[in-house]
């Protein structure tokens, strides 16, 4: 007798490809997307904000000021720049390591976003003053001040990342699993018309 083949196993689905397949190019997409725009606004705030004021825009609500960041938020580790890009690499490689296993759209976007912002700030280190990962990220928007005295000046790498975390502990939360499955709420998985033999109290398809 012919055994079905189980939810969640990668294999072929109609319309073409695998959970797994569809799962990194959305990674990948999204990824690449973050860093090009990432680094087309950081391209337009240093030939637009460079040597002038503050743009006040919203009634205050945002300025968009040009600072140059040796730290991480508030210039915290400032000493310790060739720090950040060690770390960063380290994320890139987990995230690549997770990709492997990714059967998760939602996930995917996650993940994408996270890559793509860490990328966005990697550029940086590596390649921008004063040298080879020591380099300063290039920081423009800020909140409700027009020199980050209420919240660290940002770019659109940190909006990326601090998305993607966001959208992770969301995920998280709600029992949404990287392989695309769904864990069984309380425990018992769905009682309801669900065989006993059937993974109950396993996980569910997302």
């Amino acid at each position: 007798m012919t055994t079905a083949p189980t939810a969640g196993s990668g294999t072929t689905e109609p319309g073409g490809g695998t959970p797994r397949g569809r799962a990194v190019v959305v990674l990948t997409s999204i990824a690449l997307v973050a860093l090009l725009a990432d680094l087309l606004t950081k391209h337009l705030a240093l030939q637009a904000l460079d040597d002038r004021p503050p743009v006040r825009l919203l009634g205050g609500a945002v300025y968009l000021t040009l600072t140059r960041n040796s730290g991480a938020a508030w210039s915290i580790g400032a000493d310790h720049t060739w720090v950040f890009p060690l770390i960063t690499i380290g994320v890139v490689g987990w995230i690549v390591w997770m990709a492997l296993r990714l059967r998760s759209l939602p996930w995917a976007v996650s993940l994408g976003l996270v890559l793509g912002g860490a990328l966005g700030n990697l550029v940086d280190r590596i390649f921008r003053a004063p040298g080879h990962f020591v380099g300063h990220v290039v920081d423009m928007v800020s909140l409700f001040d027009p020199y980050g005295r209420v919240w660290p000046v940002f770019n659109l790498a940190d909006s990326a990342l601090v998305c993607g975390v966001l959208l992770a502990v969301l995920l998280e939360l709600t029992g949404r699993q990287r392989d695309g499955s769904r864990l069984g709420r309380g425990g018992g998985g769905d009682s309801a018309g669900t065989p006993s033999g059937a993974g109950a109290g396993q996980r569910e398809r997302a």
